[in-house]
């Protein structure tokens, strides 16, 4: 093979081997520097431009042909090596970096394991002392935050007083052991991850960590991460009311934050934070920030109505320049999200950490990582996009979706009277604006507005990820083309049309073109095109294909807490940059399930044994989807003409109805369990007591009230529980404690409340009534205990997740164990209930 002596800036004489003779040839400067110009103007071998500059070339003329073609191999060869060590330079600086802030994290957990030791043996010799006072405020003074609302936070010297404190406890827990940090479900640390993440274990509200290497300089970054509503899709609005010099190259900033609630069934979070920015003794740069606490904080009370005010915790950005280039950062979450204000069932998604960490911790360090790869032209986009523009689209999607699930009053939107026995929430808004441009050609001024229908539910037992991938797949199965050429033919000016005046068919083809996707995958942007065909004879050559620009994201099985959204909207197939968009789509967001030892050892309650599948050797609790529940928000929006507001409101309702069943339907068909508890029972031979308790509640009944609660030839045998399961009225069981708790529902209750046979044993009598229900009960209690059963009159009840129940009439009984002497339980029958 041809070798050859490196040269330097063109000037210096290289030697090759002959390729006949094997001797060396060498070149001279000049015929190097020639060579050089004409690899230079044409790099590839073939060209014929590069044959015609050698024999323009007067003093490349003495070389054989064979000669020059070694040259220009062994110049390939060179530019590879020059380019490969180059690389290799920069993985080394990458990995050198990585194993600096492994070895770093390894500190702070040794740290952390001596300090728990230490704590544990602390708590040993406590166990053992009779003065627990002193371990009350020992305990005290290590949990306890400084009260920095007591300081005066009107003036300068109060506010630097707060941040740098606020400083000193944000670095405390991004690489000291203030929290203690456990690792992120799912998310092994490795080769091929994104970086460390960790979550709080037993610490004040929620919190996540996460660290990592980004090819991006400090103040690159910080300036990123700060413009959060770039980012962070829940992020609705950042404003810096102020901002001065901290006295020490720093700047302090007050800054009032808005959050997306994730459902229709809660309101959304505001925040008012004091936001510091530093550089350190050792040039890392730190964001840094805190909520500030006090009466009249922030912006005014009416800006803020549809809002619930949140805190920080000190939380923040680390980031140190590396050698060589790039940075590492340090991202710290902590929050307080108020869980008491949203219904119980909810809880679980503003109490737990692996939430944050997905919604907020993880995004933020993908998202510097995404912005580093498409910097350095890593990242390759369909269509000849630029990748800022595809990723506007994204955000633009997400954004308009969040809108139309939270309606906020401030936007335009206003509720609807809503009527029917589903709770679908119809929202109009007169003022939304659907151009995304200054050209108002594009704009589409002579609509009435847009409406939206939305709605959430309870799933049980289907993995987000699945259902959307389905959602994503098979359109066919749930969605209505007609509506979405209604949708399609909005948007183009002078052609809207109600549906059903141009009668168009779906050919069932759908067209999945990828856009680009996020360089960890987590987020897939496209384009879907849905195939149709005009049914009437003189629009027989016009197409009739719908363009769809779709986002799917959360549909990896393994992204422990993560949401799971396909989100999509009309879209002209020119596809231009400045595109109106109108999305709508599905949410699911898991709740993390109860132990399991919570549904276990419940003596004569029908939950265990309805939780129990065909007789097996695996226990209950050994189900891989025992537990697994997800809350389901769903919201399209539709454009309307003035005139024919009525009819877009009909059509969305019973459109969005058919999609909750449909999804319903499809929810059940693809449960990994086979048949979902929902369903109906699954009783097992080897747990007598749901069958003895379905028997005690109907004797009971018949007992107390002279009638039959099931029809007579439905009650043999096992059956009786299978009917008592499938009856049409909600029977709700509860105990005789001071605090009655619920014991038994039968698949009509479990709908009312709107919970599962977990959670059913957490929900007391009382909080189902409001104080009027409440009052009807007490004063019908006395009758009930005398004779043993009682009417209560029509009236409503609230779900577990906040919704009015109505019902006509209700009966109440007492329900005798077998020696007909001993009351069980109370038992309630709620009969023609409806969501109100």
């Amino acid at each position: 093979m041809a070798m050859a002596m490196t040269h330097h800036h063109n000037r210096e004489s290289s030697i090759d081997k002959h390729l006949d003779t094997g001797k060396y040839v060498r070149y001279t400067a000049e015929q190097v520097e020639a060579l050089e110009r004409v690899y230079a103007e044409c790099p590839k071998p073939s060209s014929l431009r590069r044959q015609q500059l050698i024999r323009e070339c007067p003093i490349l003329s003495n070389i054989e042909p064979k000669q020059i073609k070694v040259w220009f191999q062994n110049r390939r060869c060179r530019e590879k090596q020059r380019k490969e060590a180059s690389r290799l330079q920069t993985v080394n600086r990458k990995l050198t970096a990585m194993n600096k802030l492994l070895m770093e994290e390894n500190d702070r957990l040794q740290k952390q394991v001596s300090q728990l030791v230490c704590e544990n043996g602390y708590m040993r010799q406590q166990l053992h002392t009779v003065n627990a006072s002193a371990t009350d405020a020992s305990c005290d003074s290590a949990v306890t935050t400084p009260q920095h609302s007591l300081r005066n936070a009107n003036n300068p010297a109060g506010l630097l007083s707060i941040a740098e404190e606020t400083l000193a406890e944000f670095l405390s827990k991004a690489t000291g052991t203030a929290v203690n940090w456990v690792q992120m479900p799912g998310m092994k640390p490795g080769p091929d991850s994104v970086g460390i993440f960790a979550i709080s274990q037993s610490c004040s509200g929620v919190a996540a960590r996460a660290c990592g290497l980004v090819s991006l300089e400090p103040t690159k970054i910080a300036e990123i991460l700060k413009d959060r509503p770039s980012w962070f899709r829940d992020c609705r609005k950042l404003e810096v009311f102020t901002m001065f010099p901290a006295g020490n190259g720093g700047t302090i900033e007050l800054v009032y934050t808005q959050m997306f609630a994730p459902t229709t069934l809660a309101p959304a979070r505001d925040f008012w934070t004091l936001r510091y920015t530093t550089t350190l003794e050792n040039g890392s740069l730190v964001v840094c920030e805190r909520s500030l606490s006090g009466s009249g904080a922030g912006p005014s009370v009416a800006s803020a109505a549809q809002f619930v005010r949140a805190e920080v915790l000190p939380s923040g950005y680390l980031i140190r320049p590396c050698e060589g280039g790039g940075s590492i950062i340090h991202i710290v979450d902590q929050l307080n999200l108020e869980a008491w204000s949203v219904p119980e069932v909810l809880r679980p998604l503003y109490e737990s950490s692996k939430v944050i960490a997905q919604k907020m911790t993880i995004p933020a360090l993908r998202y510097v990582r995404q912005i580093a790869q498409e910097t350095s032209g890593e990242v390759v986009y369909s269509l000849g996009r630029q990748p800022a523009v595809l990723r506007t689209f994204s955000q633009r999607l997400s954004r308009g979706f969040n809108e139309a699930i939270n309606g906020f009053n401030e936007d335009g939107w206003s509720i609807m009277n809503c009527d029917g026995t589903e709770d679908v929430i119809i929202a109009i808004n007169s003022s939304k604006s659907l151009s995304n441009s200054s050209n108002l050609s594009t704009g589409l001024s002579f609509l009435g507005g847009v409406l939206c229908a939305k709605a959430s539910m309870l799933l049980q037992n289907v993995p987000p990820a699945v259902l959307v991938r389905f959602l994503r797949e098979h359109r066919l199965e749930w969605a209505d083309f007609n509506v979405d050429a209604y949708s399609a033919a909005s948007l183009k000016a002078g052609t809207y049309a109600y549906p059903g005046m141009r009668p168009t068919s779906f050919t069932g083809s759908q067209i999945i073109m990828p856009l680009g996707q996020t360089a960890e995958h987590e987020e897939l942007l496209e384009v879907i095109r849905l195939e149709g065909q005009s049914l009437t004879q003189e629009d027989a050559f016009l197409s009739r294909d719908i363009h769809l620009l779709q986002i799917c994201s959360g549909i990896d099985d393994n992204a422990v807490g993560a949401c799971s959204e396909l989100v999509f909207a009309p879209i002209d197939e020119m596809f231009p940059d400045d595109a109106a968009l109108l999305p709508s789509g599905f949410r699911i967001i898991p709740l993390e399930s109860k132990p399991d030892s919570l549904a276990t050892n419940r003596t004569l309650d029908l939950t265990s044994s309805l939780e129990v599948g065909p007789a097996t050797s695996q226990a209950a609790g050994d189900s891989p989807c025992q537990n697994a529940r997800s809350v389901l928000t769903i919201a399209f929006q539709f454009p309307f003409d003035t005139n024919l507001q009525d009819n877009v409101l009909t059509m969305a309702r019973q459109y969005v109805r058919s999609v909750i069943s449909s999804v319903q339907r499809i929810a059940m068909a693809i449960s990994p369990c086979g048949s979902s508890p929902t369903i109906g029972p699954k009783p097992s031979p080897g747990s007598p007591e749901a069958l003895t308790l379905a028997h005690w509640i109907c004797q009971s009944y018949s007992f107390h009230l002279g009638e039959e609660l099931l029809k007579s030839e439905s009650l043999g045998g096992d059956s009786v529980l299978k009917n008592l399961w499938q009856h049409q009225d909600a029977i709700l069981c509860c105990s005789l404690k001071s605090v009655p708790v619920f014991i038994f529902a039968n698949q009509a209750g479990l709908d009312m409340l709107e919970t599962t046979l977990v959670d059913l044993p957490d929900i007391t009598l009382d909080k189902i009534f409001d104080e009027s229900g409440r009052k009807a009960l007490c004063s019908d209690f006395t009758k009930l205990m005398q004779q043993g059963f009682t009417h209560l009159l029509a009236g409503v009840c609230m779900s577990t997740m906040g919704r009015h129940v109505s019902y006509e009439q209700a009966v109440a009984w007492k329900v005798l164990a077998a020696d007909a002497n001993t009351v069980h339980c109370l038992a309630f029958s709620f009969i023609n209930w409806s969501f109100v």
